[in-house]
């Protein structure tokens, strides 16, 4: 079988993959994260991951961040992580993650990979679905 080529895998697939260096700052951007987040590659390469991090977001995200890369452990591998985002146009998101971490070739993480979806439309309903719940639950019974 041929070897596979990163560039046309990466860009076919349609889960957005972004891939930050050690400082959080966007090095490589597909085409299917344009589409869940608006930015193109032009936009999100050289620019900090708060890009798509709601403000109120920040603080935790970058704590997280920069303890995955001083220690080369996180959860986020395996299990699927549900956050915040934004869009270019300011609206919510809500997306579905994992990560990777790369390494070095001295064993330090140099960079992370995120396998990104957009989760919003099943939030939602499950928000409402919620909020309906909440309703039913408080209507006395006879």
């Amino acid at each position: 079988m041929q070897q596979l080529d990163f560039q046309q895998l990466a860009q076919a697939l349609g889960d957005g993959i972004v891939v930050c260096d050690a400082a959080g700052t966007i090095v490589f951007w597909n085409a299917a994260a344009t589409r869940i987040f608006g930015f193109t590659e032009d936009d999100a390469v050289g620019q900090s991951l708060d890009l798509i991090i709601p403000e109120r977001q920040q603080g935790r995200h970058w704590d997280g961040y920069h303890k995955t890369m001083a220690t080369g452990e996180t959860r986020y591998g395996s299990d699927v992580l549900r956050v915040p985002a934004l869009h270019k146009e300011g609206k919510p998101l809500s997306i579905a993650f994992t990560v990777a971490l790369l390494h070095a070739p001295d064993g330090k993480v140099a960079a992370i990979a995120a396998v990104v979806r957009d989760d919003t439309a099943r939030w939602t309903e499950e928000r409402a679905l919620r909020s309906r719940l909440r309703e039913l639950e408080a209507v006395p019974t006879r």
